[in-house]
């Protein structure tokens, strides 16, 4: 299992910028303990906040970044688990494409005279045939992130969250599919994405 120290400044990468709660609640740990690990984190430069928002979320900086993915690849290596991690890894990268495109037929609703008109979700045949690829595509989804588990347990968090987000998509509330105000399905894609990119050391753009 990963150290709670490593899980409190990476669920900061992954998360984007994140409180120590945030963390807590992605690996299911005391937030109490990962707040210490971000200020132990804070004296040697991997992450900051404001120092004038004290209750302001964490973000990591590069210098935890390099120091992160050092210790990520140590793990994958000590585990012995690179190229399950890696395979996971490529088959997502088709799935990564797919979804762009069903985002972007989500958020637009082309008429004829407008071929970018905002998708107002006045018309439930066309929102609902979006839902059910995405429905489809989270499913296939989860056959790669059931490997990527076995390989590392703390890369099955975000699975749950993108079924969670679908259901709560299909059930009507529709902030679900993009909204960046929840856990949505494209906002912890997103997160997988860099998790997965962390863990293996790419930069993101490399692996489309």
């Amino acid at each position: 299992m990963s150290s709670h120290a490593l899980l409190s400044v990476h669920g900061v990468r992954v998360l984007g910028h994140a409180s120590a709660r945030e963390v807590a609640a992605l690996y299911d740990l005391d937030a109490a303990e990962v707040e210490e690990h971000l200020l132990d984190a804070e004296a040697r430069g991997h992450v900051r906040r404001p120092a004038f928002v004290p209750s302001s979320r964490w973000s990591v900086t590069d210098l935890g970044r390099e120091h992160g993915e050092r210790l990520l690849a140590e793990e994958l290596d000590g585990l012995g688990v690179r190229e399950q991690v890696a395979e996971g890894h490529r088959r997502f990268v088709p799935l990564n494409r797919r979804l762009g495109p069903l985002m972007t037929r989500w958020q637009l609703r082309p008429t004829a005279d407008d071929p970018l008109a905002a998708n107002d979700h006045t018309d439930h045949r066309y929102d609902d045939r979006v839902l059910r690829e995405l429905d489809r595509l989270a499913q296939v989804l989860g056959e790669v992130t059931a490997g990527l588990r076995t390989a590392l347990p703390r890369l099955g968090v975000h699975q749950p969250r993108v079924d969670v987000a679908v259901a709560s998509a299909v059930a009507g509330d529709l902030r679900w599919v993009d909204s960046p105000e929840v856990a949505s399905v494209n906002l912890v894609w997103i997160q997988l994405h860099e998790d997965l990119l962390a863990t293996l050391g790419l930069q993101r753009g490399e692996d489309v």
